[in-house]
């Protein structure tokens, strides 16, 4: 091998064995709104967590963090995940690692949750998916991760039908949309406080996605060190985030 290559390999082989980039997050506006987002594509560790294996709700970003340091890895990015019953067990549709916890539920009913359509957030090993609860129920993918909330933000490019322009009630929010080709998934919260319709219009206009999820409002909250942030406040329930190794 020339010596003139040595530095490459040397170069090459350091690359290979650092651990994986920081989650794709930023900050951005739009129409004088601040919002902050995640980014993430299929080959990322996307996980969803509930409890610590013994039943115990972990309820924060640094109980996840605590528990994955036991297996020599960390979050680098995480959202809370989908609503939630007072004892934050998860409201509808719970799948982490394959397994089914929680099943859909399809009816109407009271709250955001409620306010049909609302969805499902499905992972797969092919990319991710927004999909009506009906139609998910109606043949359901293979998700090996999947969180039901509601209501829908934007159903096939076009805005849930209960979301009006004039309406006045503004809180933080947050929640997920899906690319049309299923390979970028981008993790959103506000700022500050936004009406449905501006928070789905984002969504839509700012993101062009066609398929997006509500996912919680007024606790909301973001994990994201890239932005030097991890927000806090009284406990939450299903939590979703990536998971790479911790720096050595």
């Amino acid at each position: 091998m020339p010596r003139a290559s040595l530095p490459i390999v040397a170069a090459l082989i350091a690359m290979a064995c650092a651990a994986p980039a920081t989650a794709e997050c930023r900050d951005t506006g739009f129409e004088g709104l601040s919002f902050s987002l995640c980014t993430l594509t299929p080959g990322d560790d996307l996980r969803l967590f509930l409890d610590d294996g013994t039943g115990q709700v972990l309820g924060s970003f640094a109980r996840v963090d605590a528990m994955l340091a036991a297996s020599g890895e960390r979050l680098d990015f995480a959202m809370n995940g989908g609503m939630f019953h007072p004892d934050r067990q998860p409201v509808g549709l719970f799948i982490a690692d394959g397994v089914e916890r929680q099943r859909i539920v399809t009816r109407a009913g009271p709250g955001n949750f409620g306010m049909l359509p609302n969805g499902v957030f499905c992972a797969t090993d092919a990319g991710f998916a927004v999909i009506e609860s009906r139609s998910y129920a109606e043949a359901p993918p293979d998700c090996t991760l999947a969180t039901q909330s509601g209501p829908m933000l934007v159903i096939a490019g076009a805005l849930h039908p209960r979301f009006l322009p004039e309406s006045t009630f503004r809180a933080i929010r947050n929640g997920v949309g899906v690319s049309a080709d299923g390979q970028s998934a981008a993790f959103v919260i506000s700022n500050q406080p936004v009406t449905f319709h501006e928070f789905a219009r984002f969504f839509r206009d700012a993101l062009g996605m066609g398929q997006a999820l509500y996912l919680d409002g007024n606790l909301s909250r973001l994990h994201a060190p890239a932005l030097g942030r991890s927000d806090w406040g009284r406990p939450m329930g299903p939590i979703i985030g990536r998971v790479v190794p911790l720096s050595p």
